[in-house]
């Protein structure tokens, strides 16, 4: 919280106190209604709520997307494993050879998941990070310290490669977008399992039915990466903060003095934390709209990722499975 927010208390309080010493000298003698700001305050506040609002939403579909690709991903596992067999062919094939394609399969939509989740967090042009200057150095060490950093966050090649058969690396890893090629891949590899008799019709209808509603969590996820916050609720929000913290002082400080002695020197205090509730309100909202740029606030996709695969290696049998992603700091990515 300190290292998020104190710089805006710093400043905050140098405004206010500069305001303050310059009304003890009398040089400024200025005596705004109260009325007139309040009703200014609570006009940003609504706004300011509606940001809010319009953020969250954005971050909970996020999460119910991402919740919608762990039921799914289980249930093409249970399919691969449970579908895939000598039942319906003509020429039997031995049960490594079915473990072999079983294992592809689920192996295959482990780097989908990889994969999605890097597109993901390439930054779009409205971001924080890509704003440049101070704010871009910002955000990079609030990555480092409360983010992705804390993990030594992995790019998409290495995990395709460890998921991936390397003539499949090879030609998937130059397409625009990797994880919607990995899909296709799989589709592709369900049709050649079909002619040799391991699945029939209808289940391999049921599996690309599985594969579709990837595309469906896909898409709906980069609808939310590459479509904004409407600018004018984005930006307009942070300029309306700007001018009710620039007005309270002017009105606050006038108003205490009235009280007594000590009111000119309790304004700084009250009118500071009033300012930064406010800038708050505004900056939780503006982090909140963009729920996959490595920060603390992110929806916990690596956890996720590294929750599904170790259910899907659980259902081949397989022993050697990597951890539990855990908090850092108290922070799950």
């Amino acid at each position: 919280m300190v290292a998020w927010t104190g710089h805006h208390v710093v400043w905050l309080t140098a405004f206010v106190g500069t305001i303050t010493i310059l009304y003890y000298f009398k040089i400024i003698q200025v005596d705004v209604p109260w009325l007139p700001v309040s009703v200014i305050g609570t006009a940003v506040a609504f706004y300011a709520g509606f940001k809010n609002n319009q953020s969250y939403d954005r971050m909970w579909e996020a999460r119910k997307n991402w919740g919608g690709i762990v039921n799914d991903s289980r249930t093409w596992g249970m399919m691969v494993d449970g579908f895939v067999s000598n039942f319906f062919s003509e020429k039997k094939i031995s049960q490594h050879e079915i473990h072999a394609i079983k294992q592809r399969l689920i192996y295959r939509h482990i780097a989908w998941l990889y994969a999605h989740r890097s597109q993901l967090l390439i930054p779009s042009m409205w971001e924080h990070i890509s704003q440049g200057g101070h704010l871009t150095e910002t955000v990079l060490r609030h990555q480092k310290d409360f983010g992705i950093g804390l993990l030594g966050d992995e790019v998409t090649e290495n995990e395709l490669k460890q998921f991936l058969l390397p003539d499949e690396y090879d030609r998937l890893i130059a397409c625009q977008n990797v994880a919607a090629q990995i899909i296709n891949e799989q589709s592709r590899d369900l049709s050649e399992i079909r002619e040799q008799g391991l699945i029939e019709d209808f289940r391999h209808m049921e599996m690309v039915g599985i594969l579709r509603s990837f595309y469906e969590h896909q898409g709906k996820n980069e609808r939310i990466k590459k479509t904004p916050l409407p600018r004018q609720y984005a930006n307009m929000s942070r300029y309306f903060v700007g001018l009710f913290v620039i007005l309270l002082p002017f009105s606050m400080i006038p108003e205490l003095m009235k009280v007594n002695n000590l009111g000119l020197w309790l304004s700084i205090p009250i009118t500071v934390i009033i300012g930064w509730i406010y800038v708050m309100m505004e900056l939780v909202g503006d982090y909140s709209e963009n729920p996959f740029q490595g920060m603390a606030n992110d929806i916990p996709t690596m956890s996720i990722c590294r929750t599904i695969e170790i259910d899907l290696r659980e259902m081949l049998r397989e022993k050697d499975l990597p951890p539990p992603i855990k908090p850092h700091n108290g922070i799950l990515m």
